[in-house]
């Protein structure tokens, strides 16, 4: 089988990195076409992913359509020398569109409901649209749904295993009392309209979490001076050790809120747009608690809040997920393998 997968973003990584040394060990042919986004060419180096990058990432709206217009011409040159059965992505902008020009299917895996836009072009095109089951918005085009997250496809257990080692490497005690904070840039297509949280609830924030125990910032703008000493430098593939050891994430990213939420630790999400499956992991299973920017005296009391309850109470209610959720990436490779055979 050939099979052509497109990562845009360090997640995309995550999410595909087992499929693809599954494909390999078979026999298959996996061409993987990337993006210079925050750390997910390292990702690729990091887990010897053969890639090629065919765009970069820059700020403003009006250099998202012109990379849409670069990525759309190389992918579509790579796509025709490769002549792939099938190509395979998360959000899937461009493989739909390349999918049509070269008549094969183009399966998009997603989970973002306020991408509207963009899903708005990306959903009809798409031989299939696969989200998890608590999505919340309706779906244009052929639509199934799998009860997961994007996280597990690689936090699942039978795919993780949390190594104390790791963290000794970076000077971590896994038994230390600490917590991981992540700021995000705002710069993804569907944070269009968005901002991040302010310069002095940060401050406050990291001050009311430092009187507890130790604190890890990673952050995808530069941090001001005096937040400096708390940046956590390390490399992309440690972080999910450093987050299952955490006692709880504080954030911007939906997507690390989920990776903590599936590792059993809690996680505060702080975003003005929701999505299905934090409110999920909030209402269902009470390890993501949502909040919007103008809440800060609340996500303040839900930290010390949080803070005064056992770690083993989150474990526990990760167990109960876990019985209720699929490997993700194990449902993909059926599915994805599926479609290929329907095409022979």
């Amino acid at each position: 089988m050939k099979i052509l997968v497109e990562i845009l973003h360090p997640a995309h990584v995550h999410f595909f990195k087992h499929a693809i040394s599954s494909w390999k060990k078979r026999g298959d042919q996996v061409l993987v076409l990337s993006r210079e986004k925050e750390c997910a060419n390292d990702l690729l180096k990091a887990y010897d992913i053969s890639y090629t990058s065919i765009s970069t990432l820059r700020k403003g709206t009006c250099y998202l359509l012109v990379e849409m217009l670069i990525r759309n011409w190389r992918m579509w040159i790579a796509a025709r020398r490769f002549n792939p059965e099938v190509l395979v992505g998360i959000m899937g902008v461009t493989i739909v569109q390349v999918g049509k020009l070269i008549r094969k299917p183009a399966i998009v895996f997603y989970d973002t409901e306020n991408a509207s836009l963009t899903n708005r072009v990306v959903y009809p095109l798409a031989h299939s649209i696969c989200t998890p089951t608590c999505y919340e918005e309706r779906v244009k085009g052929h639509h199934l749904t799998y009860p997961g997250y994007h996280e597990l496809a690689y936090l699942h257990p039978t795919r993780f295993t949390p190594d104390p080692s790791v963290l000794k490497k970076l000077g971590l005690d896994p038994d230390e009392i600490y917590f991981v904070v992540r700021f995000v840039s705002w710069q993804a297509s569907h944070d269009l309209g968005e901002t991040g949280l302010n310069l002095d609830f940060k401050r406050t924030l990291i001050a009311q979490l430092a009187e507890q125990g130790r604190v890890l910032i990673t952050s995808e703008e530069p941090l001001p001076e005096d937040l400096q000493a708390y940046q956590f430098s390390l490399k992309p593939e440690h972080m999910h050790h450093v987050i299952a050891f955490s006692n709880m994430l504080v954030g911007e990213s939906a997507t690390m809120a989920s990776e903590a939420a599936v590792l059993g630790i809690p996680a505060i999400f702080i975003s003005d747009t929701g999505r299905g499956y934090t409110h999920e992991e909030e209402n269902e299973y009470g390890l993501v608690f949502n909040y919007k920017r103008n809440q800060p005296q609340e996500i303040l009391t839900k930290v010390d809040e949080l803070l005064n309850i056992p770690m083993e109470h989150f474990q526990q209610l990760r167990e109960r997920l876990l019985k209720d959720k699929v490997d993700t990436t194990q449902w993909a490779m059926d599915y994805i393998d599926s479609v290929i055979l329907e095409k022979t």
